[in-house]
């Protein structure tokens, strides 16, 4: 059984209260009610100071509205923006859609377990396949994005990408600059348009069509809907992937990000500081129960 990986690692705030200042300065469409914010800090000093690993999230406050934790996207190529792609559905996203560019607002982070990257320090070349359902390929950006500048590191690299139809695919002009870096993408839609020519059905029938040489020494890492996640660990552990290799990130109403407030409580555990990546056969008895 695989040791489980020292998420530790992963960087936290030694303030959680301290927000830094930052200023929208760019906006991307990205699919129906989802754009990508490019934000930079307005002090240099918390420019530097600042860094999180894949899969963190933040807590965007906006006065008036108040706050709401959205998944960290990565940086701009030249690392001068912190990008986070938000779908507009409450009252805070809503309030950063409104400002638009040159809009000013806080930032508390970054909080929160990060995808198991260390595995990829380990001698043996990991094959990697990340699962994506529409915005959740978000949280995932950063991940394909590490795996790109570490590929010497890892074996086989695919992105699986399921979207409800081709006008929901995020992050589209990103797509081919990754495929051209060593990433293998499949993509596939619940409802295609009249000029789609890729693959229809659910992502999770992606993972069993695709060759899997090497089940036990490759890492499935997805995000999603819930059920399509659980969909997703029953298809890797169909074809031989162990279940300590799965990982997924969950959400919940997280309202305080350090376990405070009891919102985001998932039995035990709470998503904010526990969470939100975990190993899926430590969650798996927990989402079996609905929640409301």
């Amino acid at each position: 059984m695989n040791a489980k990986p020292d998420l530790t690692k992963a960087r936290r705030s030694s303030e959680p209260w301290h927000t830094f200042p930052v200023t929208i300065r760019r906006v991307c469409a990205e699919a129906p009610n989802v754009m990508t914010y490019d934000f930079e800090f307005d002090n240099h000093s918390d420019a530097q100071q600042y860094a999180f690993s894949p899969g963190q999230f933040n807590m965007l406050y906006v006065p008036g509205a108040g706050e709401a934790a959205i998944s960290i996207a990565g940086r701009t190529n030249e690392g001068r923006f912190l990008k986070h792609t938000i779908r507009t559905v409450g009252v805070v996203t809503q309030a950063i859609a409104k400002g638009g560019v040159g809009m000013s607002l806080g930032l508390r982070g970054p909080f929160g377990t990060s995808w198991p990257v260390d595995f990829f320090s380990h001698q043996l070349k990991r094959d990697v396949i990340v699962v994506a359902g529409g915005i959740g390929l978000a949280p995932l950006r950063s991940l394909v994005l590490f795996l790109i500048q570490h590929r010497e590191k890892v074996g086989s690299v695919r992105l699986l990408i399921g979207a409800r139809s081709p006008e929901d695919v995020v992050y589209e002009s990103e797509l081919h600059e990754w495929s051209e870096n060593g990433v293998e993408i499949h993509v596939t839609v619940d409802r295609p348009s009249l000029n789609w020519r890729g693959q229809v059905g659910v992502v999770t029938l992606l993972l069993g069509r695709i060759a899997i040489p090497r089940p036990q020494s490759t890492l499935v890492m997805t995000c999603g809907p819930e059920v399509m996640m659980r969909y997703v660990a029953k298809s890797a552990m169909d074809r031989k992937i162990p279940t300590e290799n799965v990982w997924l990130t969950l959400e919940r109403n997280m309202n305080c990000a350090i376990g405070l407030c009891g919102h985001c409580q998932l039995g035990p555990k709470f998503i904010c500081k526990d969470g939100p990546v975990f190993r899926y056969d430590y969650v798996r008895d927990l989402l079996r129960v609905q929640h409301f």
